[in-house]
C-alpha cells in the first residue's frame, strides 16, 4: 500500500504495517519522510514498550515493512492500494488523484481518508473512478478502529468489497455507507450530539463541564460497546416493543428540539471559558492532555479485544 506522510499517512501506516503489510510513504520533501520515519519508530517502541503494539510482528520487524519514497511514479509501482491523506483541500487532492489516475494501473484501488469530501467531488472525471473510494478513519485510526467506506456512484461493487476485507484484514472495524451523504454517517451523529449540547448549554440549562460528563460517564459508557439502536433493543423487549412503550415520548421530547446553532457569539465563550478554566489553551497543557486521551482510548481498544475474546 502507499500512503501520504502526514499525522493521518503515518498512522495508517502503523496500522498496516502492524496488519503485515508493506507500505511506502510517499511525500514530495524528503525531509518530511524522514521525521515522519523517526516519529513512527518512537512511537512503535513506546507502544511495544507498554505492551499496547498491535500486530503479531515486533516493532523493528514492522518498521522493516515501511519504507519511503519522493517519487510519485516509483512509489505506485507494485501497491494495491493506496490511501491518499493530504490537506483537506478539494483542489490539492483532485490534483494528486488526477496525477495517480494517469500511472496506475486496472488492479490498483485509490482510496481517499477525507473526512468530509463527497466521492463525487473528488472522482468524477477520473479514468479509473471504478476503482476509487472514500475510506475515511476516525483520528487516532491506531487506537479507533471504525473506517468508513464511501464509494463514488461509479465506484464498482469489488473495489468496495476488497477495501472492505482488506481494512478487516489490518484489524480495523470497516463499514459501508451504500451511498454519499454530507458528512458521513460518523460526523452525522457527532453533528447531532454537538448540536443538543450546544442548545443545552447556551439555554442555560446545564453547564459545559457537566454537560461533558453526562456524555463521558453517561451515554458514552454504554456506546463504547453497543450503539443506539442495539441500546433500544435491549431497553425494552426488542426494538418493536421499545418503540411502542417510548415512540410518543420521543417525538414529544425532539420536538422541543430548536434549530441549527450559529456556534457563534455568548455560547462560545461560555463553553471555552469552562473548558479553557479545565485545560489551558497552551500547546504543552494541550498536547499533555491529547497524549491522555489517546492512553485512555488505547486502554479502551485493549479492553474491548480482550472482551471481544473472552
Amino acid at each position: 500500500s502507499l500512503l501520504f506522510s502526514g499525522l493521518i499517512g503515518r498512522s495508517w501506516a502503523m496500522v498496516f504495517a502492524a496488519g503485515g503489510f508493506k507500505v511506502k510513504l510517499y511525500d514530495i520533501a524528503q525531509q518530511q519522510l524522514t521525521s515522519a520515519l523517526e516519529n513512527i519508530r518512537k512511537q512503535m517502541k513506546e507502544m511495544e514498550k507498554s505492551g499496547f503494539l498491535k500486530g503479531a510482528l515486533s516493532a523493528e520487524q514492522q518498521l522493516a515493512l515501511i519504507s519511503v519514497c519522493t517519487d510519485l511514479k516509483a512509489a505506485v509501482e507494485g501497491a494495491t492500494f493506496i490511501q491518499e491523506c493530504t490537506p483537506e483541500n478539494l483542489e490539492l487532492k483532485k490534483k494528486i488523484f488526477g496525477q495517480l489516475d494517469v500511472i496506475v494501473g486496472d488492479n490498483v484501488i485509490l482510496s481517499s481518508s477525507t473526512s468530509c469530501l463527497l466521492p463525487s467531488k473528488l472522482f468524477t472525471g477520473l479514468k479509473h473512478v471504478k476503482q476509487c473510494i472514500v475510506s475515511h478513519p476516525v483520528n487516532p485510526p491506531y487506537f479507533v478502529p471504525l473506517v468508513e467506506i464511501v464509494p463514488h456512484p461509479e465506484t464498482d461493487p469489488s473495489t468496495t468489497e476488497r477495501t472492505y476485507a482488506l481494512m478487516k484484514k489490518i484489524g480495523q472495524s470497516p463499514v459501508k455507507l451504500n451511498r454519499e451523504i454530507e458528512g458521513f454517517v460518523l460526523n452525522r451523529l457527532q453533528y447531532a450530539v454537538i448540536s443538543e449540547a450546544w442548545r443545552l448549554v447556551g439555554e442555560g440549562v446545564i453547564s459545559p463541564t457537566d454537560l461533558d460528563l453526562v456524555m463521558s460517564d453517561g451515554l458514552g459508557m454504554r456506546y463504547a460497546f453497543i450503539g443506539p439502536l442495539e441500546t433500544m433493543h435491549l431497553n425494552a423487549e426488542g426494538v418493536s416493543n421499545y418503540c411502542e412503550r417510548y415512540a410518543e415520548g420521543m417525538r414529544l421530547v425532539l420536538n422541543t428540539f430548536g434549530p441549527v446553532p450559529e456556534f457563534s457569539g455568548e455560547t462560545v465563550q461560555k463553553v471555552n471559558q469552562a473548558l479553557s478554566e479545565k485545560i489551558p489553551v497552551v500547546p504543552k497543557v494541550l498536547d499533555a492532555r491529547r497524549k491522555w486521551r489517546d492512553e485512555c482510548l488505547t486502554g479502551l481498544a485493549k479492553l474491548k479485544t480482550q472482551m471481544k475474546s473472552d
